[in-house]
């Protein structure tokens, strides 16, 4: 039976997602990001997954939250230190289903939480507009250089509202 709305969930990052979340942001890449990319770029980019200890760490160190679709692993997006949002990466498979929208959304509510008035995101080409549609305003273009190849992307700022303690 067809399901009219996907269940949709969220939970905090385990040492135990590493492996998975490292599949999403590789298959995030290379299948999505081919109209603003070159392949030597995307791979470029994605060897920052290369050394599995040092992704777990650097998902272990931030505000990473993984969502769910049906129960399956679909995306998952950190919040470094600042306000920064670091990672945001969907499943080829899941893109378009408001996995993104439902990850941002919960780091706008808990950068909110813990004081910040805005945050701030590097975005790649592929990426801005979904940052611009939800309030992000662009900053500053920037290259980044990645073993031999440079890729560009967007700092893109948004005012969020802090929370009031209850």
């Amino acid at each position: 039976m067809a399901v009219a709305h996907p269940k949709l969930s969220l939970r905090p990052y385990l040492p135990d997602d590493a492996p998975v979340l490292e599949e999403i942001f590789r298959a995030s890449i290379t299948q999505l990001t081919g109209d603003d990319y070159t392949e030597a770029q995307q791979e470029a980019w994605a060897s920052a997954a290369d050394n599995e200890e040092a992704f777990a760490k650097r998902l272990g160190h931030q505000l990473t939250l993984v969502a769910s679709l049906e129960g399956s692993v679909a995306g998952f997006a950190s919040l470094g230190p600042a306000g920064k949002i670091d990672l945001l990466y969907v499943h080829p498979a899941t893109a378009g289903q408001g996995v993104a929208a439902m990850l941002i959304d919960a780091l706008e509510k808990l950068a909110g939480a813990r004081g910040a008035g805005k945050l701030v995101v590097d975005a790649s080409d592929t990426a801005r507009g979904f940052f611009e549609k939800r309030g992000y305003v662009a900053q500053q273009r920037n290259t980044v250089t990645v073993g031999d190849e440079w890729l560009a992307n967007t700092t893109l700022h948004k005012a969020i509202a802090k929370s009031e303690a209850s």
